[in-house]
């Protein structure tokens, strides 16, 4: 594959094969096969620099971190390499975990029960990563809890400002309410910060076998973390242009307001200012289309899909207002 011809040197091997995994928005993924081993290397996508949601060599070291921690539903990582003239950009390596990953249609053999037991252990798994001891572990070094969500909030809105290709009023407004409506306490926890149904690897009965993507993995609020997979989570009734990123809306899987029970729950937090964190995470989904759309528009990518990601925008800040308004998730 192009832009690879250094890599088998640098692995110390005569020959390799290399292909891309299909789907995905972000960050580039590629199966790497040196004879019977597979691997999975991960690059930053082509075009415009974000540095920290595209920080190869910081998402190596959160692997490394959990690893230390003794966290095992994640791909064990092996090597980062940070010299840009291998293959144009730092990557990763990683283990390749077998198992499923659900994109934008239903695996053949899905039923509701499968996706009850996936909602399920999904949201354990979230469950378990925001119950992880920070100290002795190391992870706390991972982020800055202090003024977490008013930082969030800030940055998120800084960055669609420096992103937008039209104006978008409802998330204008949407970041002045979340800056007018800040938690006065929140709790400390490791946060995942993506986490929804194509970024985890799953059995064929629906239980979660690991977790991908790290890249904005940090140590914050436990409820933003859960506000952005929130965001994620379409229902039937909403708009099909949000449904483009998880398959919750496919019967079975839990409702929005299940799932905020379902944490609540088993945590013990306190969930009254959900709206919040709900919003924040619309207004994160917002902002991360549309930079992407930026990054199309601007011509640094020509898949189609991202093509209709400024519709996305539009539609989280219809959610964002209707929550708003209404007061209901």
């Amino acid at each position: 594959m192009e832009g690879f011809e250094k890599l088998p040197a640098y692995l110390g091997v005569e020959s390799l094969e290399i292909s891309a995994f299909p789907g995905g928005f972000s960050n580039l993924t590629y199966e790497v096969q040196v004879g019977d081993a597979s691997y999975v290397l991960r690059r930053p996508p082509h075009g415009l620099k974000i540095a920290k949601a595209h920080d190869m060599i910081r998402e190596f070291r959160v692997l490394q971190a959990l690893k230390k921690a003794g966290y095992t539903r994640m791909p064990h990582p092996i090597s980062a390499c940070e010299d840009e003239s291998i293959i144009g950009a730092p990557f990763f390596l990683m283990e390749k975990v077998e198992g499923m990953i659900i994109r934008n249609r239903p695996p053949s053999e899905a039923t509701p029960e499968f996706f009850r037991s996936l909602s399920q252990s999904a949201l354990d798994v979230l469950i378990e990563l925001h119950s992880l001891e920070l100290s002795e572990s190391g992870l706390g070094a991972l982020g800055k809890p202090e003024g977490y969500a008013l930082r969030q909030v800030q940055g998120w809105a800084e960055r669609f400002q420096k992103a937008k290709t039209s104006e978008v009023t409802s998330i204008e407004e949407a970041f002045q309410w979340l800056m007018a409506s800040l938690p006065a306490e929140s709790d400390v926890a490791f946060i995942h910060n993506d986490f929804k149904y194509d970024n985890l690897v799953i059995s064929s009965t629906g239980e979660v076998q690991a977790v991908l993507d790290w890249e904005m993995a940090t140590v914050g609020d436990p409820l933003m973390d859960l506000g952005t997979t929130l965001a994620y989570w379409a229902e039937a009734e909403d708009e099909d242009i949000l449904k483009m990123f998880n398959l919750s809306y496919v019967p079975g899987n839990f409702t929005r307001s299940e799932l905020i029970a379902y944490y609540g729950a088993k945590t013990g937090r306190d969930m009254r200012e959900m709206n919040f964190y709900y919003v924040f995470g619309l207004c994160k989904v917002a902002t991360i289309a549309q930079q992407i759309y930026q990054r199309y528009s601007l011509g640094y990518s020509k898949d189609p899909r991202f093509s209709v990601l400024n519709q996305v925008v539009e539609a989280a800040g219809r959610m964002a207002t209707k929550c708003i308004q209404t007061g209901k998730i």
